[in-house]
C-alpha cells in the first residue's frame, strides 16, 4: 500500500477527480482516504468536488443531444454507403472535454477518422475547458487542428515531437501536452518476441492501418528488426473491420508463420475480434493492448493504458484549476507490460521457452 505519510494535500489535490470517480488504485485509494481523516482542508475540498462528480454517475435520465446532431450523423452515414466506403470505429479514441463549475463530462464518438477533425471543431464552438483526446495520434492531430486556446490533453503511442503535437517533450509550448506510451517505438520489440516463440518462423505478417498517421515509421522500424533477426516481413492492410477477415485470408495465402499487429487505437479496440480471428486461423499473433491476450490471442507487450489514463486524468485536474498546458512536460509512460496466453499456445502446439514465460508479467493459464 502507498505510504500515507508520503500522500500530501497536492498529491491529493490531483488524485481527487479520479478518487471520487473511484478511478484509483486500491493502495492509492486508501492513501488518499487516510489522509483526508488527518486534513479537514483536503477533506473539504474533497466534498465540493463529489457532488457533480456524483451526479455525473448516478444521474437518471441522459442528456439531450443537440437536436441538429442526430440528422448530421444519418446523412454522413448515408453518404459512406452511397460512395460505398466502411463504416469502421474511427481511431478509436473518442474527443472528449471537461467543463468545471460543475464539472461535466461529455463525451463525443465518431465513426469515421476523417470525422475527427468536424468533430473537434464542434466540440471548440461549445467553448469547452479542455479537450482530452485519448484515441492516438488522429484524435491529437484533430483536437490541435481545431484550436489554439483551448488546452489539449492527449494519449498516444507515437512520438508527439515528430508528428508536429509539440516542440520538445519539455516544454510543449502552445495550448497541448499529454502522455506518450512509446507503443510504436515497440513495434520492433514485438517482432522480436514472436520470433522467439517461433524460432523456426522465416515470414511473419505485419496488419497495418493505412490510415494511421504512425504506421510508416513502424514499418521503418519493424524492416530494419526484421533484417537483423533474418525473417521477412509481409504488410498486409486493414483499415476497418470489415476488412479483417480479407487480410487474415492473406496472410494464410502467404503461408505467414506469425503475426505483430500494428501499434493502432483503432486494433486496440478491436482486440477481441483480431484475437478470434488469430485462433480461427491458427495464427501465433502479438498485439500492443493486454486486452488482445485476455481475449484469447497469444502475446501482447505495450506500455501500461492504466497509467497512461491515471497520468491524462492528473493533467486534466490541473488544467481545470488553472494550469497552463505549456508548463505541464509531456509524460512517458514508464510501465511495460507483457502478457502470455499459455492456454492459446497449447491450442496452437506452441512450446513456450522458458525465458519468455519469465519475463512474462502474467500468464494466462
Amino acid at each position: 500500500m502507498t505510504d500515507p505519510r508520503t500522500m500530501d494535500c497536492d498529491t491529493v489535490r490531483d488524485l481527487a477527480p479520479l478518487f471520487v470517480l473511484g478511478a484509483l488504485e486500491p493502495d492509492e485509494a486508501a492513501a488518499v482516504r487516510e489522509h483526508l481523516a488527518t486534513c479537514p482542508d483536503a477533506h473539504a475540498e474533497l466534498l465540493e468536488l463529489a457532488e457533480p462528480a456524483g451526479s455525473l454517475l448516478l444521474a437518471p435520465e441522459p442528456v439531450e443531444p443537440p437536436a441538429a446532431l442526430k440528422p448530421r450523423l444519418l446523412a454522413a452515414a448515408e453518404a459512406d454507403l452511397r460512395e460505398g466506403r466502411h463504416p469502421s470505429t474511427a481511431s478509436g479514441g473518442p474527443l472528449t472535454h471537461v467543463t468545471a463549475a460543475p464539472i461535466s463530462l461529455e463525451l463525443a464518438r465518431q465513426q469515421r477518422r476523417v470525422r475527427l477533425t468536424s468533430l473537434a471543431a464542434e466540440l471548440v464552438s461549445r467553448r469547452v475547458n479542455v479537450i482530452v483526446a485519448p484515441g492516438g495520434a488522429p484524435a491529437a492531430l484533430a483536437a490541435k487542428a481545431a484550436t489554439t486556446t483551448i488546452p489539449i490533453v492527449f494519449e498516444m503511442g507515437g512520438d508527439p515531437v515528430a508528428l508536429g503535437l509539440v516542440e520538445n517533450l519539455t516544454h510543449p509550448a502552445g495550448n497541448i501536452t499529454g502522455v506518450a506510451s512509446l507503443n510504436v517505438d515497440l513495434s520492433p520489440k514485438r517482432l522480436q518476441l514472436l520470433v522467439e516463440v517461433i524460432s523456426t518462423a522465416r515470414r511473419v505478417a505485419v496488419l497495418v492501418n493505412p490510415t494511421s498517421p504512425t504506421t510508416d515509421s513502424q514499418l521503418n522500424r519493424l524492416e530494419a528488426a526484421a533484417r537483423e533477426l533474418k525473417v521477412q516481413i509481409h504488410i498486409v492492410r486493414a483499415a476497418g473491420e470489415p476488412e479483417f477477415g480479407a487480410a487474415f485470408d492473406r496472410m494464410r495465402a502467404l503461408k505467414a508463420a506469425g503475426l505483430v499487429v500494428a501499434s493502432d487505437t483503432y486494433f486496440a479496440l478491436h482486440s477481441e475480434p483480431l484475437a478470434a480471428l488469430a485462433l480461427k486461423y491458427r495464427l501465433p499473433a502479438i498485439t500492443q493492448t493486454r486486452d488482445f491476450a485476455i481475449a484469447g490471442g497469444l502475446m501482447s507487450y505495450g506500455g501500461n493504458f492504466f497509467e497512461s489514463h491515471r497520468i491524462a486524468g492528473v493533467y486534466t485536474a490541473r488544467l481545470i484549476k488553472g494550469a497552463r498546458p505549456a508548463d505541464l512536460p509531456v509524460q512517458q509512460v514508464k510501465g511495460f507490460e507483457f502478457f502470455i496466453n499459455v492456454k492459446t499456445a497449447k491450442t496452437l502446439g506452441i512450446k513456450l521457452p522458458m525465458d519468455v514465460l519469465a519475463a512474462a508479467d502474467t500468464v494466462i493459464e
